[in-house]
């Protein structure tokens, strides 16, 4: 965290983000974005046959999948990344006392107590890692006939159709949440954010 200590909280710069962490963002997003826009190109007639080209579509498809889990493996390498998966990975109780506010709506500051990830973050990290393993486990057993029983593609093909919409549910509502956020999505664009901000959304980690 870098801030002026003799400033006030509207003036006081906060660091919130790392370049390396910016950059697994970045990238995993631009491979997300790809995988979603080709499935879409693939299930929708409409976009399939404005598209055309469908083995292409396939092709970009399965690579974008594959190396969608590299940019957090290499973002391994980056002490501040190695920490935010620590936060990321701990549910503490004001985690607790945040969901029951959300589940509640209930908007007061005060009654959403939150460190550096707030509690929906932290489920949201959690779920698509998870959702993001599974799609590519069922990827690859799609992708590599041969090496599966017709039980397992099927079943394997199930999954991944419907996992893959509930996904660009989910997405849609991230990018919703991010867009009605700018300060937010300054830190992620710049790794700084303001310390008004900070104070007010995650006083846990501010303080």
């Amino acid at each position: 965290m870098s801030l002026r200590a003799d400033a006030p909280a509207t003036e006081t710069e906060v660091r919130r983000f790392s370049r390396a962490e910016r950059w697994v963002h970045r990238t995993t997003a631009a491979l997300m974005g790809v995988c979603v826009l080709t499935a879409a190109c693939l299930y929708i007639p409409e976009l399939a046959e404005l598209v055309g080209r469908r083995a292409l579509v396939v092709t970009v498809h399965e690579w974008a999948g594959l190396a969608l889990p590299v940019p957090v493996l290499a973002g391994l390498a980056s002490r501040a990344f190695r920490g935010d998966l620590r936060l990321l990975n701990r549910f503490g109780p004001h985690d607790r006392v945040w969901l029951r506010a959300a589940l509640r709506r209930d908007r007061r500051h005060a009654a959403r107590p939150a460190g550096k990830f707030n509690a929906g973050q932290k489920i949201y990290a959690a779920w698509i890692a998870g959702a993001t393993l599974v799609m590519l486990g069922t990827g690859l057993i799609m992708w590599f006939t041969h090496l599966t029983p017709l039980v397992w593609r099927t079943s394997a093909t199930f999954v991944h159709d419907w996992l893959a919409l509930t996904i660009g549910i989910v997405l849609a509502g991230h990018i919703g949440m991010a867009l009605a956020d700018p300060e937010a999505r300054r830190g992620m664009r710049t790794g700084s954010v303001s310390g008004e901000w900070a104070e007010r959304e995650h006083p846990l980690w501010w303080r």
